[in-house]
């Protein structure tokens, strides 16, 4: 199984996880709430035509509204910027998690037109109830091999209050720690505004081609 494939996939189960509002999402357990909504969500999916053909502009919105506001984006981009973070101005931060999330939305989104039969098992999880960060171990089942997704999540206090993305696992490679090591060389060869100026050429590229 090819690694766009398995990308693809992280994709679709990790918009099924986001897909709920805050004040709900603030009073279940993170391997409850993502049973719940990965099952709600891919049946949603299903059941939608256009997002099941690749409309660009619905899928962007789903992100945007549902995705977002349950993930610690920030904490997202600065861990896969690593130290460079450190070094950017906040403009050059917000420069940095505007184009990483586009890229993101970007390589995904034919994922969406990907959903047939799958259905997400929950493994066992193992945390005490004061527990601020956890790991959720999940498998996508259906045809082909089982596709491994663990999932680091935060609980993160006052408004917007729950548990939240930070990172994601497919089979065994973390989502962070992959674009790091790309984004470190860009860092290196050309500064923060290089790897800005190398997303933003990435995105734009992507873009024309869907």
């Amino acid at each position: 199984m090819n690694r766009r494939f398995l990308g693809q996939w992280a994709f679709i189960i990790f918009t099924a996880v986001a897909f709920t509002s805050a004040a709900h999402a603030a009073d279940e357990a993170p391997e409850a709430l993502i049973k719940r909504l990965s099952s709600d969500v891919l049946e949603t999916i299903k059941a939608d035509k256009d997002m099941r053909s690749g409309d660009i502009a619905k899928i962007v919105a789903l992100v945007d509204g549902k995705i977002m506001p349950h993930v610690n984006f920030q904490r997202m981009t600065a861990s896969a910027v690593g130290p460079g973070w450190r070094q950017a101005s906040p403009a050059q931060q917000k420069r940095l998690q505007d184009e990483f999330k586009i890229l993101l939305v970007r390589t995904y989104s034919g994922a969406l037109s990907q959903v047939s039969d799958q259905t997400i098992f929950i493994k066992p999880t193992r945390a005490g109830k004061d527990d601020a960060e956890l790991l959720v171990r999940t498998e996508v089942r259906g045809t082909g091999d089982p596709i491994q997704l663990d999932y680091r999540l935060e609980k993160t206090p006052g408004e917007g209050a729950g548990w939240k993305i930070y990172n994601l696992n497919v089979l065994g490679v973390w989502l962070v720690e992959t674009y790091r090591s790309q984004f470190a060389q860009e860092i290196n060869a050309g500064g923060v505004d290089g790897l800005i100026a190398k997303l933003a050429e990435r995105n734009k590229s992507n873009a024309s081609k869907g």
